[in-house]
């Protein structure tokens, strides 16, 4: 027997232990698409950096995804969901959603980019429709003695165009183009949620949107719950959470001589404004 052997026994025992399970957040907030101003809204140019750093930690438990977005462009929905999805089947980690004030229209389909969606009960979530918004103005300027003067090469180069009378063949393109948005946006949710949808489709996907307790009575979301609370429950009280955030710098000026620069912010200025004013819009949609 060596030295070793004898002196085991006396030495003092050191236990391992295992690391924390270990899940990412992604943020998911604001209006969907590019609003511009200083604001950006929700992109795949924004959002695939954020998602990808979010998945490329090892052994990682999950992704959770902060969703809170009355919606916007639907092109940009489709685009970060299939991305969130792409990372979620290569790198082999399921993905939570966590809707917070809203996830509506756009929201929600970024939401059923998740395995699973948790809401607050009193969450608004659903709007599984397509809106379009304008106004018809020839009127006004016609008392205003305004007279509209419009040129094209292409006979449905101006097709709805607020200054002139609504057209019924402008209408039925715009539905027509609705439809097929509308179309997708169904099949999307149709293959996330599956047979956990409850009720008739005419009343599910009517852009009807509910609180979160009877979005659960609808199949829209599997539970109520928050992402503290939900994430110690299913991986144990030690989970380690970590926020993925944007990397920070100021970028908006760079390569504007200082004239350039004073005009780039005040032109950023007022296309903020008017970006805010339609968001206010999207979100006051919902009581919010």
């Amino acid at each position: 027997m060596t030295i070793i052997d004898r002196i085991r026994p006396y030495l003092p025992v050191r236990r391992w232990r295992d690391p924390p399970p270990r899940v990412n957040a992604v943020r998911l907030s604001g209006v969907i698409g590019s609003v511009g101003g200083f604001r950006p809204g929700l992109t795949l140019e924004t959002t695939a950096p954020l998602l990808a750093r979010a998945f490329a930690t090892p052994g990682l438990k999950a992704v959770a995804l902060l969703v809170n977005s009355p919606g916007g462009s639907p092109v940009q929905s489709s685009l970060i969901a299939g991305r969130i999805r792409q990372l979620s089947e290569e790198k082999k980690v399921p993905v939570i959603a966590f809707v917070e004030d809203v996830a509506a229209s756009g929201g929600y389909w970024l939401a059923c980019a998740a395995d699973e969606i948790f809401a607050d009960e009193s969450s608004i979530v659903g709007s599984v429709g397509v809106i379009s918004q304008s106004f018809g103005l020839h009127e006004a300027i016609g008392r205003l003695g305004i007279e509209r003067r419009v040129y094209t090469a292409g006979t449905r180069k101006s097709v709805l165009d607020p200054f002139r009378p609504e057209d019924p063949e402008d209408v039925a393109l715009l539905r027509g183009i609705q439809t097929e948005i509308h179309d997708a946006f169904k099949r999307h949710v149709r293959a996330r949620r599956g047979d956990r949808l409850k009720g008739d489709e005419a009343t599910l996907f009517s852009g009807a949107f509910w609180t979160g307790r009877s979005g659960l009575d609808h199949g829209l979301v599997d539970g109520i719950g928050d992402v503290r609370s939900t994430l110690r429950a299913r991986f144990g009280e030690t989970v380690a959470v970590r926020l993925v955030t944007a990397e920070r710098g100021w970028r908006l000026l760079r390569g504007f001589p200082f004239g350039g620069r004073i005009e780039a912010a005040a032109q950023g200025a007022v296309v903020g404004a008017l970006a805010a004013v339609e968001d206010r819009a999207l979100w006051s949609r919902y009581g919010l």
